[in-house]
């Protein structure tokens, strides 16, 4: 296990250095950081670096075979009603535990937080159900996405504006790192005991079809509430004198997300711990070491958002105000592009993801090519929102343009890599982009004068927007690369002829 571990850390530091080499750059060039913060930003890398290798070592021993197990169980159930209730209850819960949400819910003026974040975990729990239904009824993934983002643009001609970003970025910050890994193996689960030729194809999805509950939960509850009538409360700048105020502040913030962290896997154990003792009744060997793997896990993401919120998020703003002062400000789109394409490395739902579609499509499609692809995208949306923090141009113009072209490419792409990149929109929106490009982005609209609501919040948005393209490209090249036969096309393209088991039991 220990050399487990130092090889996940390994993975976790070559994927946090280029982050933490550019903010070196940065400050021994054109934005000297002061020291108390430089100094916040070298210890949150340490912590960054191995949180992520805990969470991830972790997030391989408990929470993707926790989440299979339980997926297989209830699809083996073979009713219903059963898959509908446990769906919708876990979907809401761990939703209510997102510490990203509350981060999100916090900074929304005129809406109370508890409304805002029960609004967002009913979506998520509906949009479970609907993503299970759709595995085991062979529901076409890109008829939904049209059908939904028609409904969602139909909707949000008609709401706020101010609360149109906020709407897109609640899609992106529910899907963290805490949730993304038992989602997305609990659809893996569901879709091996169905066993067809499509069956693997159909375990991705699941977090895509998630993300679309949240916006349209806000979107409708933007109607009921005036967004003009509250005000936005500025990030407040952490003050680090000496070396006791570091320990200090990391000492207090510690037993924070200690109790965060804990709250938010309690459900999935509580969960876990039922199916277990009606159900699955797992020898002692396995239950113990799904045990270790969730202390790896906890340990790991209290280690990550302790370090990923004191030591990124004021450099993040700091870096973000201090640019946007320069006489040559246009520097933040190059910047913030060359950021994008390294931090989404720093993910770490990202990291599962890319080794579950390594894993399921037997290293057809490797982890290379998913980072490369979500790197180039993630690149083009931080220019593109800082082009709006610059300009204050409308989130409409990117947005439609955007979905419409991911979209079109549903139907020209193997359904896979449309269910691969809807998904990946929603784990590359993780708590890197919260708590340093979110910032960062707020320093400077605060630093130009922009409106932060309209023109700072949305790069959240942007974020889960563009892998949904550069991943369905990376799709198209890899279609001409390995065009398939016409008997192999058969076979891909045909609908079984094996039906689950739900349909005769009904």
């Amino acid at each position: 296990m220990n050399k487990n571990l130092l090889l996940k850390i390994k993975e976790s530091l070559t994927s946090v250095l280029p982050i933490a080499f550019i903010v070196l750059l940065l400050h021994l060039t054109i934005t000297p950081i002061p020291k108390g913060t430089f100094a916040l930003f070298l210890v949150g890398t340490v912590f960054l670096i191995v949180g992520m290798g805990l969470f991830t070592l972790g997030a391989d021993v408990a929470m993707m075979p926790m989440g299979e197990l339980v997926g297989a169980q209830v699809a083996k159930s073979k009713k219903i009603s059963f898959m509908v209730i446990v769906s919708l209850i876990f979907g809401f819960i761990i939703t209510v535990a997102e510490p990203d949400l509350q981060v999100l819910a916090n900074q929304v003026p005129s809406v109370p937080d508890s409304v805002l974040i029960w609004c967002v975990a009913a979506g998520v729990g509906f949009f479970l159900v609907i993503s299970l239904l759709r595995i085991v009824f062979q529901i076409n993934l890109s008829h939904l996405f049209l059908i939904f983002y028609i409904i969602i643009f139909m909707i949000a001609a008609f709401a706020p504006k101010d609360l149109l970003s906020v709407a897109f970025d609640s899609g992106g910050v529910t899907t963290g790192p805490i949730t993304v890994p038992f989602i997305m193996a609990l659809g893996l689960g569901v879709s091996t005991v169905r066993g067809d030729k499509s069956s693997q194809d159909d375990s991705f999805g699941l977090v895509g079809l998630c993300s679309v509950g949240p916006i349209l939960a806000v979107l409708l509850l933007s109607v009921f509430f005036n967004s003009n009538s509250g005000t936005y409360d500025a990030l407040s700048n952490i003050d680090v004198q000496s070396v006791m105020d570091i320990i200090r502040l990391f000492g207090k913030e510690f037993p924070h997300y200690m109790k965060e962290v804990a709250i938010a896997l309690s459900p999935i154990i509580l969960f876990f711990g039922l199916f277990q003792v009606f159900a699955l009744k797992l020898n002692k060997r396995k239950i113990a070491k799904i045990i270790i793997g969730i202390l790896y896990t906890y340990l790991g993401l209290v280690i990550f958002l302790t370090g990923v919120n004191l030591g990124f998020l004021p450099v993040g703003k700091f870096l973000g105000s201090k640019i946007a002062s320069l006489p040559y400000n246009q520097i933040l789109i190059p910047l913030g592009m060359i950021i994008g394409f390294f931090i989404v490395t720093a993910e770490p739902a990202v990291h599962v993801l890319a080794k579950q579609v390594e894993n399921v499509t037997g290293g057809s499609i490797s982890k290379k090519a998913i980072f490369l692809s979500l790197s180039f995208g993630i690149a083009v949306s931080v220019g593109l929102a800082m082009i709006r923090v610059l300009t204050g141009i409308s989130i409409w113009y990117m947005i439609l343009p955007g979905y419409g072209i991911a979209l079109i490419l549903t139907f020209f792409v193997p359904k896979i890599f449309t269910a691969i990149a809807f998904d990946s929109g929603g784990v590359a929106s993780g708590p890197m982009t919260a708590t340093f490009l979110l910032p960062f982005a707020m320093g400077a609209c605060e630093q130009l004068g922009g409106n932060v609501l309209t023109d700072a919040f949305g790069i959240v948005a942007m974020v889960a927007m563009t892998p949904l393209v550069t991943i369905q490209i990376l799709g198209l090249v890899y279609n001409i690369k390995h065009k398939p036969s016409s008997d192999e096309a058969q076979l891909t393209t045909g609908e079984s002829e094996e039906i689950i088991d739900f349909e005769e039991d009904m």
